[in-house]
């Protein structure tokens, strides 16, 4: 005979399994509510936070050039005095300087800290140079850039050698010829690793240039490294103002009122001399009005 509970008890198990099921249901649902509510929070903080980051991004300004290089170089007139300029502001282009008076000699000097050549001309040649400019019959401008940056075994010596100039030249810049031809002395060579930032401002103080606190943190910051590389760029791809040389294929490139000094390390200092008073007399037949030449001092061994 069967046993009449069994119905009943069957249907209580259907309906207890039903009751779980149904249990199980929605706590599936809620953990699925939780995970989409959860993932579509989360997907909105990552786009704000993307998006606050593009809008910092665009609102930080570039990094302005330094004070008195708005020519992306320091021009040095009479006693070594440097021009006084405004620094050249994010996405303003440089600003060419002023030609000179007549039969004041305009030299163009673009120089890479770490080339071979540029520090044999400074040294070979800088005190022909300083006498024209410290005596007012020329000026210089140097325009310090980074060319050789990948051959400084991975310090980037160009850059931090061509900031550190350009931190002189915003804190110093009277001083800057100074620095220059210090920065030259015992010249590290290419493919080696060059000087430290302290040593750089060591140089500086060889130099005597002033607000020496203000240089070195400027130094170490890489304050201006954004600017060099920028006219570096700028260099390369040319023009290069009152001249008609295209553009710097590699330093250094001298300029004499516009016309290229082809140099070459078996030149003497001699010849520099040479081509700075053939400048002065193409200049006196255009201008015939009396500027006295400097005696050249004589150069300092290398």
């Amino acid at each position: 005979m069967s046993d009449p509970a069994a119905p009943s008890e069957a249907r209580a198990a259907a309906r207890e399994r039903a009751r779980e099921l149904r249990d199980l249901h929605r706590k599936q649902d809620r953990r699925r509510r939780l995970i989409v509510t959860g993932s579509i929070v989360l997907g909105t903080i990552l786009i704000l936070a993307v998006v606050a980051a593009v809008l910092v991004t665009l609102s930080r300004p570039t990094a302005r050039g330094p004070l008195n290089m708005v020519s992306d170089g320091i021009k040095i007139g009479a006693g070594l005095k440097a021009e006084q300029t405004v620094a050249l502001q994010p996405g303003a282009k440089p600003e060419a300087s002023k030609k000179n008076p007549a039969q004041v000699l305009d030299v163009q000097v673009y120089v890479d800290y770490l080339s071979d050549q540029s520090g044999s001309f400074v040294r070979k040649d800088g005190a022909q140079l300083r006498a024209f400019v410290d005596s007012g019959a020329a000026t210089v401008e140097f325009h310090p850039i980074a060319v050789l940056t990948g051959k400084s075994a991975g310090t980037q010596y160009s850059i931090r050698a061509a900031n550190a100039a350009a931190c002189v030249a915003e804190f110093s810049p009277d001083r800057f010829f100074d620095f220059n031809q210090a920065m030259f002395a015992r010249q590290p060579k290419e493919g080696a690793a060059g000087l430290t930032d302290e040593q750089i401002v060591r140089r500086a103080q060889s130099a005597k240039v002033t607000n020496l606190a203000d240089v070195r943190s400027c130094v170490k910051d890489g304050r201006f490294r954004t600017w060099v590389q920028s006219a570096t760029a700028r260099a390369l791809s040319g023009p290069i103002p009152h001249s008609s040389v295209a553009s710097v294929t590699q330093p250094p490139l001298i300029l004499v009122n516009g016309k290229q000094f082809t140099y070459a390390s078996n030149l003497s200092a001699a010849d520099f001399t040479a081509f700075m008073q053939q400048a002065t007399g193409d200049e006196f037949s255009k201008n015939p009005t009396p500027t006295p030449t400097p005696t050249p001092s004589a150069t300092p061994a290398s």
